[in-house]
């Protein structure tokens, strides 16, 4: 099994934190991360690692988590219900499951954990994925000293989307001890760099995050997607018209609105966010006993997303909303979710924003990046 001496033979000291991208670079030369196929150039992020789909997809009677005493491949040979072959790209229609070997698995060095989500593109095209692995008994979770497999389960809810061996729908995130920061620390932190725009942040297992309900220029407050689509290809950039496929919602006054059960919403923060180099940041779930929706599929935010040298940059967080199970009004400045921040082990050699063509920074209102 490969050792924890792996990080510092990559110059990383620090006892607990985020692994950023040069001790990540380190784990796939050790073999504590397998590859089927060559890195990507752009394949690892600041702080963490895209995940590529393998050569072949599962459609699922249902979704499923393995449990202590068996395989995901077990569990395919028991519920799938037939093979796609994605090497020349394949539909996954809505409403399905499907689960993919990945062309990524793992030898996780003893004292490091991993996390994984979905990456910013994939949650604003309402396409629900998450990480599995061997004898699971929780989502997006590998436990240390965990040798296997991963298996991404995707669950597109509202577009049709076409896919392929090698695209990336999900990233991984490492980290050695326990990396969080403290309400008492971020408060200091936001004193001294301004986590967030706002002078005077809720911070409570978080800082608070509120919805802009107000307009951002043009006067569009957010996108409802439209249903019945045609196919979106996750690889191609700017290759949809954005009219075919949501619907602009404008500001008419009001600084409130309704959220239509199981219809599918983006929206932005109404505070830009800071997340300073020796930093990373993640949404966490959102409260249910304070509404009745959630806000985010996709929750990493790199080491540099809303920074500059010289101060923060106007980037918003893009919230993706869909309500539960009945209509639930919401108002302009409402608490959506909240921001936890971690330690990184090291400052990552680039950042997000610098030299990555990153997509989402400077941000305010904005749909993934397949929309013109």
């Amino acid at each position: 099994m490969p050792s924890a001496n792996i990080l510092h033979s990559q110059g990383i000291l620090h006892s607990h934190g985020i692994l950023p991208s040069q001790a990540i670079a380190g784990l796939v030369e050790a073999g504590a991360v397998r590859i089927e196929q060559p890195l990507a150039t752009d394949q690892i992020q600041p702080a963490s690692l895209d995940l590529r789909l393998g050569a072949r997809a599962y459609r699922m009677r249902a979704s499923f988590l393995p449990g202590p005493r068996s395989t995901v491949a077990e569990r395919i040979a028991d519920l799938a219900l037939h093979e796609i072959d994605l090497t020349k790209g394949a539909v996954l229609e809505t409403g399905c499951v499907y689960i993919v070997p990945l062309l990524e698995s793992l030898k996780m060095p003893d004292g490091v954990l991993a996390s994984t989500n979905p990456k910013s593109s994939t949650g604003r095209l309402d396409v629900f994925t998450r990480v599995i692995t061997d004898h699971a008994r929780a989502f997006d979770q590998v436990e240390a000293g965990y040798d296997g497999p991963l298996y991404a389960e995707i669950g597109p809810r509202t577009f049709p989307v076409l896919v392929r061996t090698g695209s990336r729908l999900s990233q991984i995130r490492f980290r050695r001890g326990e990396a969080r920061i403290d309400d008492a620390a971020l408060r200091e932190l936001q004193r001294r760099m301004g986590l967030v725009s706002s002078p005077d942040p809720d911070i409570a297992g978080g800082v608070a995050v509120s919805v802009d309900l107000t307009g951002f220029g043009d006067g569009i407050i957010g996108y409802r997607a439209k249903r019945h689509t045609a196919v979106i290809d996750v690889d191609k950039r700017a290759a949809c018209d954005l009219l075919d496929f949501w619907e602009p919602i404008p500001h008419r006054g009001k600084n409130d609105m309704i959220l239509d059960p199981d219809e599918f919403y983006i929206l932005a923060s109404k505070e830009a966010v800071h997340v300073p180099p020796e930093f990373a940041a993640e949404m966490v779930p959102f409260d249910p006993l304070v509404g009745e929706f959630r806000v985010h599929y996709a929750g990493f935010f790199d080491p540099g997303f809303g920074y500059s040298p010289d101060g923060m940059e106007a980037a918003r967080a893009v919230l993706e909303v869909r309500s539960r199970e009945v209509p639930f009004i919401v108002e302009d400045g409402q608490i959506v979710g909240r921001l936890i921040y971690e330690r990184m082990l090291e400052r990552p050699q680039i950042l997000y924003g610098a030299g990555l063509n990153s997509n989402y920074q400077g941000q305010a209102l904005k749909l993934s990046k397949h929309f013109r």
